[in-house]
């Protein structure tokens, strides 16, 4: 019998699977310039595409706990990459209606990931290093976006926007690969297939009880999707933002969302040491007032501001904006039922999803109803704090006798 790999082997993993997953999101808005550029559409509407990126994952998620009990965490995760990089791929043909699929595919396959990751890491993590854990393997989203952001400008520069569309969806089939190794010693805790019936309704409604029956679970679940507004769409207008309003090239706006991105590298794995020794809540209510600050930052900035200052708020957002979630999941997985911590993360997933269906379309409307991003970044900053006032809230509420 094969041993079973470290528990910092099977976070590498996850790592790469989270960025891979990653350009479901932002292959399209990095590229949302050199696209309308060709197709007419409006740059500001890449909120649109991150809407459909989640509607997509609003499906795909609730049913993972099922398909994990059936398959194995790292099935699941080869098999959405594949559906991720398909996704990405079909963006390449450039109508408007094979980018509206390509979101809602890319999304579809997305949504198990993150489930499928805490349902391979929480049994295997030591408490005392739970957040470190959760908090490095979740560096692939700002890493993958890194990348993407970096990456796909300049080869859209150099080979046109359908090549670097084609290297995004390329990269998320690699790693779909990469991943087989481990699944003879991970996915033993799998039914198999005539151990297991798929029941998608019934696995959606058991996942989504959890919200009604634990308090915990409903102010983390609260206070992610909060966050998560600033998160994407800062991740999703930012580089539009700096071409239209600050009059930046595209690869210079990349760069600087991938500098953002970086910081929110080193905000994950620093917000998680410190996590793991005073506790999730204060640092994750502390990240909701940072987020707060940042985004009314991003709000007040206009063309007279130096770049230099520019960059220094594309940091604050990065570590904060995109530096949570390795410490909410973490505590999602503490507080989690026991055998319920894939069924918890796909109900915090759900909602995250439906949310941001929501936000990044009314922010593409604000920009397009008043000329403008101020009142869009305005509102996300608000989001950011009233995640860190439910989180208050919990933190100091009495315990139930």
């Amino acid at each position: 019998m094969r041993p079973s790999p470290s528990i910092w082997l099977i976070m590498l993993a996850l790592l790469g699977t989270h960025m891979a997953g990653m350009g479901a999101f932002l292959t399209v808005p990095v590229l949302a310039p050199a696209i309308a550029a060709e197709t007419g559409l409006s740059a500001s509407l890449a909120g649109i595409h991150t809407a459909l990126v989640y509607a997509g994952a609003l499906f795909s998620g609730p049913i993972t706990q099922g398909l994990l009990q059936r398959h194995g965490g790292i099935r699941v995760c080869q098999g959405a990459l594949v559906v991720v990089g398909a996704g990405i791929a079909l963006a390449a043909i450039g109508h408007p209606v094979a980018l509206l699929f390509s979101a809602l595919l890319a999304g579809l396959g997305h949504g198990p990931i993150t489930p499928a990751g805490s349902h391979l890491l929480a049994p295997r993590t030591p408490a005392r290093i739970r957040s470190l854990v959760f908090g490095l393997k979740q560096c692939g989203v700002p890493a993958g976006a890194m990348m993407v952001a970096a990456v796909a400008p300049i080869l859209a520069t150099q080979h046109g926007w359908r090549a670097a569309v084609l290297a995004m969806a390329g990269f998320s089939l690699l790693l779909a690969l990469a991943l087989q190794p481990l699944r003879a010693v991970l996915d033993t805790d799998r039914a198999g297939p005539g151990g297991a019936p798929l029941r998608p309704w019934q696995d959606a409604k058991s996942s989504l009880s959890i919200l009604r029956d634990d308090q915990r679970i409903r102010a983390l679940t609260f206070a992610a999707s909060s966050y998560g507004i600033a998160q994407f769409c800062f991740g999703s207008f930012f580089v539009v933002w700096q071409v239209q309003v600050m009059g930046a090239g595209l690869e210079q706006a990349g760069l600087m969302l991938a500098l953002a991105q970086g910081s929110g590298v080193a905000g994950r794995i620093a917000w998680a040491l410190i996590a793991d020794r005073i506790g999730a809540l204060p640092v994750l209510l502390a990240l909701g007032v940072a987020i707060g600050g940042a985004c009314g930052l991003l709000a007040l900035a206009g063309p007279g501001w130096p770049s230099f200052i520019i960059a220094i708020v594309a940091v604050a957002m990065g570590a904060s904006a995109v530096g949570w979630n390795g410490v909410m999941l973490s505590e999602v997985a503490r507080v989690a039922p026991p055998g319920r911590v894939g069924a918890a993360t796909a109900a915090l997933g759900f909602v995250f999803a439906g949310v941001m269906i929501v936000a990044p379309t009314l922010f593409s409307a604000l920009v397009l109803g008043t000329g403008g991003f101020s009142l869009g970044f305005a509102l996300c900053g608000l989001a950011g704090l009233a995640g860190a006032a439910a989180l208050a809230r919990l933190r100091f509420a009495r315990p139930a006798p």
